[in-house]
């Protein structure tokens, strides 16, 4: 089979991590007899200040043109000043939207062999952890009408719109009760139903769409409680879902249980299944082109890619084990090393990968 990848590679570390990921897809395709196709385009600070624009016209037609698209970090302190529509992260937006991506899928797995590198008591995590946030990805405060207005004696004010449809609510709670099904069916439901009108719209909808999945349990959990919650006692957690901003924080701190976000795949589907792929981590300039990036949340977003995408389950377990193996063997990056371990670069920690393929 032939497949066509765009290739955005980002800002910081993100080409070094997406190099990586792109030589294990070319090492799978080798072994499965696939053909990928790869077209890099910019996205992100480096495309402002090729053309002035984070998010290239040409990029979305090349990403609307190809069966996925795999993603680097984007941002940096050197555009940190630039108008928020011109910011880097402005393009993870316009390329959502673009694709019509609105459900962002991110595991949280702490793997047994880095049950030290996990800031929890051992006994909090033992056995494992793999939790499954699903985040919405299109609606609420991200997406909602922005602006400034003048007030009377406070001066100067900003606003930011919470909205979501039932459409909106709808259909990120069936993919969430989809994935419940095939995992341990139970779906925890994250809200602020207390307080916001968006969020009992939120928690009606669901409970509403838990009637079509009698074999899942449901429970809601207000947003505050869930965070608690995650680190006092993750395991309780099998899939979680919930608005744009409650994931985009809850995914964050999940992924710091695990370890390392430097672990932490991502995968943001729409309706075709047409998805974008990317590591949870940031652009981590401060150690960009030094070679301690950890290639390991990108190469298991591939996995993703192949299983969400491509429907090649076989060829994502191929890579999720030679990941496992490389951890279990005692292969480390600086972000997962402890003191006594030897600390490998990105592509030491690569080729480990690539020779367990």
């Amino acid at each position: 089979m032939n497949y066509k990848i765009a290739v955005i590679k980002g800002d910081g570390i993100g080409p070094e991590v997406v190099d990586s990921a792109v030589e294990v897809l070319q090492s799978i395709g080798k072994k499965y007899n696939h053909t990928f196709e790869f077209e890099e385009v910019l996205a992100g600070g480096i495309a402002y200040d090729a053309y002035g624009t984070t998010l290239p016209e040409k990029t979305l037609e090349v990403a609307n043109n190809s069966d996925a698209v795999l993603l680097g970090a984007v941002g940096g302190p050197k555009w940190d000043d630039l108008p928020g529509d011109q910011r880097p992260e402005a393009a993870l937006l316009g390329l959502r939207k673009g694709l019509g991506l609105y459900a962002n899928l991110r595991p949280a797995i702490l793997f047994d062999s880095l049950a030290d590198a996990c800031p929890l008591r051992p006994e909090i995590v033992e056995g494992g952890l793999d939790v499954l946030v699903v985040r919405e990805l299109t609606g609420g405060l991200y997406f909602g009408e922005k602006g400034y207005k003048e007030t009377e004696d406070m001066g100067k004010a900003a606003y930011d719109v919470l909205i979501y449809s039932e459409k909106e609510i709808e259909r990120i709670t069936r993919v969430a009760f989809d994935m419940a099904q095939k995992r341990g069916k139970v779906l925890t439901s994250v809200d602020k139903a207390n307080i916001l009108e968006s969020s009992r719209l939120w928690r009606k909808t669901v409970e509403r769409i838990a009637k079509e999945y009698p074999d899942v349990s449901l429970n809601h959990l207000y947003v505050d409680n869930a965070a608690m919650q995650l680190v006092r006692n993750p395991k309780q957690f099998d899939v979680i879902v919930t608005e744009n901003m409650f994931g985009d924080i809850l995914s964050d701190e999940a992924s710091m249980i695990t370890g390392s976000i430097g672990m932490l795949p991502s995968a943001s589907l729409g309706e075709n299944n047409k998805g974008m792929y990317e590591p949870v981590h940031g652009s981590a300039p401060d150690i960009a082109g030094q070679g301690k990036a950890n290639p390991i949340a990108t190469i298991m977003s591939v996995a993703m890619m192949l299983k969400y995408s491509f429907n090649l389950s076989e060829e994502a377990e191929n890579i999720e084990t030679a990941v496992r193996k490389a951890l279990d063997d005692g292969h480390r990056t600086s972000d997962i090393a402890t003191k006594d371990e030897k600390v490998l670069s990105t592509k030491e920690m690569t080729q480990i990968i690539l020779g367990n393929i």
